[in-house]
């Protein structure tokens, strides 16, 4: 029994080492939000649909890995049948996990294009919680690193 829970630990890592963090332009983590520094009054150009990843903590594939070999090691076979069914059941766990987590930490966002009153264009991304329009009078807020556009 400790050969198979040692065996889950560690295939659990291995599952949540090959976590791949989202390298899409449509996907933007917590710290990439809301990254401007100037407060100004604009015109909204443009308005894109972006999805912000608050980024994979691994404890759903940790957590996904131990229960699947638990619950695989302990139903399935006796001495290495176990602990090959552990391994198999730690692995889909863990995939599971990952994917569970990152479906929870992903929340709809905007990356709304403002032509500025001098003519720059800046591009603010936060959350879906407001609706924009092309050509639409917007005030940029920026605090320290946080940055938002508001009505």
């Amino acid at each position: 029994m400790k050969k198979l829970i040692l065996v889950v630990v560690a295939a659990s890592m291995l599952v949540a080492a090959c976590a791949v963090t989202p390298n899409s332009a449509s996907v933007y983590n917590t710290r990439q939000a809301q990254g401007a520094q100037t407060v100004r009054m604009g015109v909204v150009d443009s308005v894109r649909n972006v999805t912000i990843d608050k980024g994979s903590s691994g404890v759903g594939t940790i957590a996904g890995g131990a229960l699947g070999g638990i619950a695989a090691g302990s139903n399935i076979g006796k001495g290495s049948g176990a602990l090959a069914a552990g391994i198999v059941g730690a692995l889909v766990g863990g995939a599971a996990g990952n994917q569970i987590e990152s479906s929870i930490a992903n929340r709809p966002g905007l990356e709304i294009t403002v032509r500025l009153d001098n003519g720059e264009l800046l591009a603010i991304t936060q959350d879906a919680d407001e609706l924009f329009r092309v050509g639409e009078r917007v005030r940029v807020l920026s605090s320290g690193r946080t940055t938002r556009v508001t009505h």
